[in-house]
């Protein structure tokens, strides 16, 4: 298929031009290359890709931690196509549908990289490395295609594909222009620089692994230590050796934790680290003081999704607020919404709005899903997130959960669950917890408290509804509690409610 045609010019996504060719640009499991060998690389890639594909077209590259996912994904865009990072460890059903939903003509990539038999039909591009090529900073002038990765605004760059929780995945086209300003607006919230080093073990088929932790670093000449698999002491050792930011979900920052407790020499590693940010799903208050206790350092939250990129942010300057996610991003208009329509005062920190989003850093829409897109909006153009959230006395957002499942509505009260789950992570013998709504003929919905707990304790139900009551309004309290060996949960660690009961 073919995406819309430009309509003006933008600056590039990643200037390979900017930074000393002698820079260290990437690390990752497969070797590690400079500026200079990463341009070069792009350059011969752009010209593989545009001779198998016009401007405009669908492009894959298989999203694994690897040099070769950047080249790819570089070298494609450059070409002016637009990319499909494809996460290689999906089922065969849902590769199947990527690929007859987004029809890449061809997957970027080199021979070595292992596909699974649905990949593997596609024809694959990929430019050899030229080792013998001096690190030639002038080697690809500025006309070569593909050291200059921009495209004119309105072009999309990448389509990112949903989990699919409510149907088939769809496919999230992000243009340029968007992922520019995402990416400059977090640069200027958390004041980062070509100074600074990334560490990682993010997935690269996500907006947080792909765009924030690998692109980000790439748009503004820092350097992208990617490790592979996650491991506290490898986090831990990359620090020591320099890196300065640390990108993490919840689960990883739970292992964090626990790793440190047991070692305390990793808490004075990672506490050389200036920033360390958690996302794609809430951090638990638990896992963020014990961080803060044994390294000193405040864990920022930011909020967004893959159609509006990351919409609020806290910042460096504020150093976080517990249980928020930080203001709106410079730019982003975002208001939260009652269940009647009526916007929610920035005043009234109580009450629960579903959070709405308008500005540059929205998705063009669902790929071939025009009746998708349209449904999204409000009539007076605003995107409806389907998240829940209340207002903080300093302007920041707290986020509840999710509309489909993390509202309850319970003996005439609209109780968001994230709350819940914050003050039973309190408990020192609760690991792990999930709050659902369940069925209740005579409530409406009951709360249902799904627990894991810590290892060699035994807490009852009666004291976990006790504690919640101890804290909150009664009408919160837990009817019932569930002990569970572990939650479910996806790749990013978000638990999978609709998985409990």
């Amino acid at each position: 298929m073919t995406v819309p045609e430009p309509t003006t010019a933008a600056p590039p996504l990643v200037d390979l031009h900017r930074p000393a060719a002698d820079r260290l640009a990437l690390s990752m499991p497969d070797g590690a290359l400079t500026y200079g060998e990463l341009r070069r690389r792009v350059a011969d890639t752009a010209e593989a890709v545009s001779a198998q594909a016009s401007p405009g077209s669908v492009v894959a590259v298989p999203a694994v931690a690897r040099t070769t996912t950047v080249i790819g994904l570089l070298g494609a865009l450059g070409a002016g196509c637009a990319v499909v990072p494809v996460n290689t460890g999906s089922g065969p059903d849902e590769l199947a549908h990527v690929l007859a939903d987004s029809s890449p003509l061809t997957l970027v990539a080199p021979d070595e990289v292992e596909l699974p038999e649905t990949l593997s039909r596609l024809p694959r591009t990929w430019a050899p490395p030229h080792p013998s090529m001096p690190d030639d900073p002038t080697a690809d002038g500025p006309d070569r295609p593909g050291t200059g990765t921009g495209a004119p605004a309105g072009d999309v760059a990448l389509i990112v594909y949903t989990s699919g929780t409510t149907g088939p995945p769809k496919g999230v086209a992000l243009s340029h222009r968007a992922l520019a300003a995402d990416l400059d607006a977090l640069a200027m919230a958390w004041d980062l620089s070509a100074d600074d080093v990334w560490v990682h073990a993010l997935p690269l088929f996500h907006v947080h692994g792909l765009v924030l932790a690998t692109l980000g670093p790439l748009r503004i000449g820092g350097t992208v230590h990617h490790i592979g698999r996650y491991d506290p002491r490898t986090v831990a050792t990359v620090i020591a050796d320099g890196a300065t930011v640390h990108y993490g979900v919840p689960t990883m920052h739970h292992r964090l934790a626990d790793a440190m407790a047991e070692d305390p020499s990793l808490a004075r590693d990672v506490a050389r680290v200036r920033l360390l940010v958690s996302g794609s799903a809430g951090l638990a208050a638990h896992d963020r003081d014990r961080i803060t206790a044994a390294t000193g350092l405040a864990v920022l939250e930011r909020y967004g999704m893959t159609e509006t990129l990351i919409t609020c942010a806290a910042t460096v300057a504020g150093r976080g607020e517990p249980g928020s996610v930080g203001p709106p991003l410079p730019g982003v208009g975002l208001r939260l919404v009652d269940d009647d329509g009526t916007v929610i005062d920035p005043d009234d920190h109580d009450t629960v709005g579903e959070i709405h989003v308008v500005g540059p850093t929205l998705f063009d829409g669902y790929l071939g899903r025009p009746d998708a897109t349209e449904a999204c909006y409000t009539p007076d153009g605003w995107f409806r997130t389907g998240d829940l959230a209340t207002w903080s006395p300093s302007g920041s957002v707290r986020i509840s959960g999710r509309r489909s499942v993390d509202l309850i509505k319970s003996g005439g009260y609209r109780i968001g669950a994230g709350e819940i789950e914050n003050v039973l992570l309190g408990h020192p013998q609760v690991a792990e917890v999930a709050v659902t709504g369940q069925p209740d003929p005579d409530l409406g919905e009951r709360i249902v408290a799904w627990v894991v707990a810590v290892a060699g304790t035994e807490p009852t139900e009666a004291d976990l509804i006790a504690h919640v009551g101890d804290h909150l309004a009664r009408h919160k309290r837990p009817r019932q509690v569930r002990f569970v060996d572990q939650l479910p949960r996806n790749e990013l660690g978000k638990v999978l409610k609709r998985a409990l009961g």
